[in-house]
């Protein structure tokens, strides 16, 4: 058995969740330590959590955590759900881009093939984060709109302790992959999905607001903006089940200037 241990972490990734065999929803959490080092929570049933414990990313965290026995990346680690503390307030945005620049700093690559490089030899990192040197599109593909018999099951049966969310977990319809190129002399480009949890919700917000003009509102915050107006960075890691496989798990969008000094 893992030695169970505490850690403090600044939660900075939180996707969109997905049903899980283990009978909760879950969302893929990353975070940093105090000692700047990756490290990926899970299961985290966040719509499952008490009020207390329902952290929000740039909130610092202390956890119960045991190393993975059953998922073999290196920074990832299962997380006990009576084990939560939220230490802080959330990092506010309007003032606090150079504190989470300063947290992330230790942790930047220079690119996508980089950390890809890195992963194949050494078999880690499988999180990181960096700066594209072209963001060209934000691709939206039409996906089936419902939850397999499988994952509906899972779903509606609640965590070990039978608990279920007030409200149904909603499938997001649609996949968002961004087309971009790397700051490496050999890059071809890459697409990846993005699975953020503030994406998803984005969708979700503007279908209810503008109904089928949505995708017009989405792609001016996400696609114009995120080119035009933001220093993007994008969050990634591997999948669980297909260890060379990326997406891009987090975005981080401070403005491009702050009061005329660059980010990093």
């Amino acid at each position: 058995m893992a030695l169970r241990e505490t850690k403090k972490v600044l939660i900075v990734v939180k996707t969109y969740p997905t049903p899980a065999h283990s009978g909760v929803e879950v969302s893929c959490t990353a975070a940093i330590t105090e000692n700047a080092e990756w490290i990926r929570l899970f299961p985290v049933p966040w719509r499952l959590l008490d009020s207390d414990k329902r952290f929000r990313k740039y909130q610092w965290v202390e956890v119960a955590v045991s190393k993975s026995t059953s998922d073999v990346r290196p920074e990832s680690y299962k997380l006990s759900g009576d084990g939560i503390t939220i230490l802080s307030d959330p990092l506010p945005t309007r003032y606090a881009w150079r504190d989470r620049k300063s947290a992330l700093r230790p942790l930047l690559s220079h690119c996508l093939c980089c950390l890809m490089e890195r992963q194949k030899r050494d078999g880690h990192p499988t999180l990181g984060i960096f700066r594209p040197r072209e963001i060209k599109k934000l691709r939206i593909t039409p996906v089936n709109p419902n939850w397999t018999a499988e994952q509906a099951v899972l779903i509606s049966q609640g965590d070990l302790f039978g608990k279920t969310p007030k409200r149904p977990l909603e499938k997001i319809p649609y996949g968002f992959y961004y087309h971009f190129k790397c700051d490496h002399e050999t890059c071809n480009g890459h697409q990846l999905s993005c699975t953020d949890w503030e994406i998803g919700e984005s969708y979700r917000k503007f279908r209810r607001q503008y109904g089928d003009n949505w995708e017009e509102k989405f792609r001016q915050r996400y696609e114009a903006e995120m080119i035009e107006e933001r220093d993007t960075h994008f969050f990634v890691g591997t999948v669980h089940q297909h260890p060379q496989n990326w997406i891009i798990c987090g975005l981080f969008y401070p403005p491009r200037i702050i009061e005329n000094l660059s980010l990093f």
